[in-house]
């Protein structure tokens, strides 16, 4: 079923859809991936995790062949390498690699989503995109247990996390282990992403990851 154009939603929490067409680029060019790729998922990817979690980690967008194909956040792309690798060294994880949704691995004490919840082309969401979408992300961080915290993967997480909570992007600037105190109590901490971009140039090292994810469990 269509839903209004995009923008209409910001700020106002609405639970996951996944038959969202709020967007009607991302949604133009779902049907298409599904036309191309018959035994993807290529729907809006749902948050997966623990469901009272005490670490929220907001990504950008699923990826072609990753999230967007088997329908899990960082499962199957060359991100979630190093994302479900770190996980499984701080006990997050029930195992160190998300091949597929029935791997059967276990998130504990942790849950994993998106600013976006389609696969945007390119792999970049336009801003009036990532505003519809921030009414999913804010209906999630509502929900969210009173203690949890929050781990944004790159600018754009993060942002959308503070525009989410309704805040001012220039009291809380984004940089790799940037860690913010919200208004509501809540932590916000911030690395690059897990990207294969970062990863291959090394702007993101696994040891850089590993001391944010020491940062959250440490302080």
């Amino acid at each position: 079923m269509d839903a209004p154009a995009a923008g209409r939603f910001l700020f106002s929490p609405m639970q996951f859809d996944p038959d969202c067409r709020a967007c009607p680029r991302l949604a133009g060019f779902l049907d298409d991936v599904r036309t191309r790729h018959p035994d993807y998922h290529a729907r809006p990817v749902p948050a997966f995790g623990d469901p009272a979690p005490r670490l929220l980690i907001v990504g950008l967008a699923p990826g072609m062949h990753g999230a967007n194909r088997s329908g899990r956040p960082f499962t199957g792309d060359y991100a979630g390498v190093l994302l479900y690798a770190t996980l499984h060294k701080f006990g997050y994880a029930s195992a160190p690699e998300s091949i597929s949704r029935d791997d059967g691995l276990k998130l504990t004490g942790c849950r994993i989503t998106n600013a976006v919840k389609c696969l945007p082309p390119a792999n970049k969401p336009e801003p009036a995109e990532i505003r519809a979408c921030n009414a999913f992300l804010a209906a999630e961080l509502a929900a969210l247990p009173a203690h949890a915290g929050i781990l944004a993967l790159g600018q754009i997480a993060h942002q959308a996390i503070l525009r989410a909570q309704a805040l001012k992007l220039r009291d809380y600037p984004f940089a790799h282990g940037s860690d913010h105190r919200l208004p509501n109590g809540r932590r916000l901490v911030s690395s690059y992403h897990c990207s294969r971009y970062n990863t291959q140039t090394r702007r993101l090292t696994p040891e850089m990851f590993e001391a944010v994810f020491r940062q959250i469990q440490e302080t």
